[in-house]
């Protein structure tokens, strides 16, 4: 049986790529009784007599997904935070990266339009924009190079990895992606078109080949979900607190009301960005709010 990976969804169709053809499909009646959706990113099972009709047989086991952008098998997310234009969100940025940290995801931070602050608006944004670079990939759009820079965490080895460019309505990601090079400009028209068969009037997720990645051109969003996430388990999600979490009194220390716990230290020290662990409250909170959910019994 044919194996490929779907390289686009589109009004219940799936696009799939396997030895450089695409074999337009669809999924089987039965994955809906199994509560199943393909999703883009997926490698799949499937029989196809020609590349414009097939069927999807089998889902492959996924590494990751996402719901929101729907997108399975990522190794690397490109998060574009705007500093203004709307305003910058560090609940936004904490919440993404908390995500992506439970999905095993990579991020590379792409702080937005800073060409636009003033000058003491571009001191305070560049110090948070410091901070997150201790513990991750960061560019600043107005720091020199940095578009070089970010097409080489976009590229970087042809590995056929899967990169998300993903960020909130008017954030820049379509202006983001404009700038890069002439050729990077041609791959994406060519696959588009190659994809798209026709015009439709319903964007969907698709996966660009780009100099031998994937590149995951998704709709604009503004919150993600907690769900699904443990009070215990969000402490491990913030990679800042893990540098300091050995040296609290309780093991399992929640960084909340314990005793001697070297997260809440850090803070009131300076030493961990005081916006983090109040958006790691505010999370918590969140958390504890939600109501258990039990399945029926049959």
């Amino acid at each position: 049986m044919p194996v490929g990976q779907i390289r686009q969804s589109l009004s219940g169709y799936y696009d799939v790529f396997s030895e450089g053809k695409l074999y337009r499909t669809r999924a089987r009646g039965n994955f809906r009784k199994k509560k199943q959706t393909p999703l883009v990113g997926d490698f799949v099972e499937f029989k196809a007599d020609n590349e414009h009709e097939g069927y999807i047989l089998k889902i492959l086991a996924r590494k990751n997904q996402l719901i929101r952008p729907p997108v399975a098998n990522i190794d690397t997310a490109i998060v574009v935070t705007a500093c203004v234009e709307p305003d910058f969100s560090s609940n936004l940025l904490d919440r993404q990266l908390v995500m992506l940290a439970k999905a095993a995801i990579t991020p590379v931070l792409y702080f937005s339009k800073a060409d636009l602050l003033d000058e003491t608006s571009l001191k305070q944004m560049t110090a948070i924009a410091e901070y997150y670079r201790q513990y991750y990939r960061v560019l600043l759009s107005n720091e020199e190079r940095a578009q070089h820079h970010l097409a080489q965490a976009l590229l970087g080895d042809a590995k056929e990895e899967v990169v998300v460019v993903m960020g909130q309505t008017g954030a820049g990601k379509s202006t983001l992606l404009n700038q890069f090079d002439s050729s990077l400009k041609l791959a994406t028209g060519q696959i588009s078109k190659a994809l798209s068969r026709g015009k439709h009037t319903t964007r969907k997720v698709t996966l660009m080949p780009i100099e031998g990645n994937l590149l995951a051109d998704t709709p604009g969003f503004s919150s993600f979900d907690l769900r699904d996430i443990p009070k215990e388990e969000l402490p491990q999600l913030f990679d800042d607190f893990l540098e300091y979490a050995p040296q609290c009194r309780f093991r399992g220390c929640l960084h909340l009301n314990e005793p001697n716990c070297a997260v809440k230290e850090a803070v009131q020290a300076g030493e961990i960005l005081a916006s983090r662990y109040d958006n790691y409250k505010l999370f918590q909170a969140m958390i504890a709010s939600q109501k258990p959910q039990y399945k029926n019994k049959k």
